[in-house]
């Protein structure tokens, strides 16, 4: 069995974070390890409070996971400061790890600031170079890159200027628009880019989805596929995970990630 591991912060509510990612994991078939980067007290309503790791704890996690059962793949989601990235740099780099999908998590939909801004500078010098792919949606595009996008062309425009400074391939992902959920990807390679249309589902559960498409990128990367391949898989799964349209919680609420894994079994 292919093995991938989640380095990210814990979702008390299980919508987000290492919750969702796990989840999305044991969906595409994938056995799903972590490294908790920080607990969160939150829910569908909001992030109430962040407690991080320690960089010593998160260390020992990383190297337990890497010295037993070693991944195939890893997804790195919310780290909010620079001695935390500095550890996740070092192992993954100690490590060889491959196929590193890196979400550069920075606001939660709530609002919530989770990430400092000292460490955006790190996450892009140090995490990003060894990432096969980033992932970032367009508010975090625009803190990128500094631009201010408000269609499409300011988008494409973006994500090009974010491959080429970074010299690493960028999805980025359209979701923040309103009239669809297409996402492009640019290759830091400058061998072009292609886009992945996608039909905005009428569902306003969307707590989770970007932690939950980079963990399906990393799943499927971990299954040998390619990176072309591993986002359109990722985003199929995850179209079916909003058109379940579950509904739990009394905010803004979580797609339903095992809804390829219902059956008789789970109604009986």
């Amino acid at each position: 069995m292919k093995k991938v591991l989640t380095i990210a912060g814990s979702d008390s509510s299980g919508g987000a974070g290492v919750q969702a990612d796990l989840k999305t994991m044991l969906a595409n078939g994938i056995y799903g390890m972590s490294a908790i980067t920080a607990l969160t007290a939150q829910n569908t309503q909001g992030v109430r409070m962040v407690q991080e790791a320690t960089p010593e704890f998160l260390a020992a996690e990383l190297d337990a996971v890497f010295e037993d059962i070693r991944p195939d793949a890893v997804k790195v989601g919310m780290v909010a400061s620079p001695a935390l990235i500095h550890v996740i740099a070092d192992k993954l780099k100690a490590y060889k790890a491959e196929h590193v999908v890196v979400d550069p998590v920075m606001v939660a939909t709530s609002g919530a600031k989770l990430l400092m801004d000292e460490a955006i500078e790190v996450l892009v010098q140090e995490l990003f170079p060894l990432a096969e792919v980033i992932t970032p949606n367009i508010p975090e595009l625009s803190v990128l890159t500094g631009a201010e996008i408000a269609d499409e062309a300011a988008f494409e425009q973006a994500a090009k200027k974010l491959a080429a400074e970074t010299e690493v391939n960028v999805l980025a992902k359209g979701g923040h628009f309103a009239d669809d959920a297409s996402d492009l990807l640019v290759l830091a390679d400058g061998k072009g880019e292609k886009w992945y249309r996608g039909t905005r589902v009428a569902n306003p559960n969307t707590h989770g989805t970007g932690c939950t498409l980079s963990s399906a990128i990393a799943a499927n990367l971990a299954k040998g596929f390619d990176l072309d391949e591993s986002i359109g898989r990722a985003k199929s799964y995850l179209f079916g995970a909003l058109l379940a349209k579950m509904d739990l919680g009394k905010g803004n609420g979580p797609v339903d990630h095992g809804w390829n894994l219902h059956g008789d079994f789970f109604e009986n």
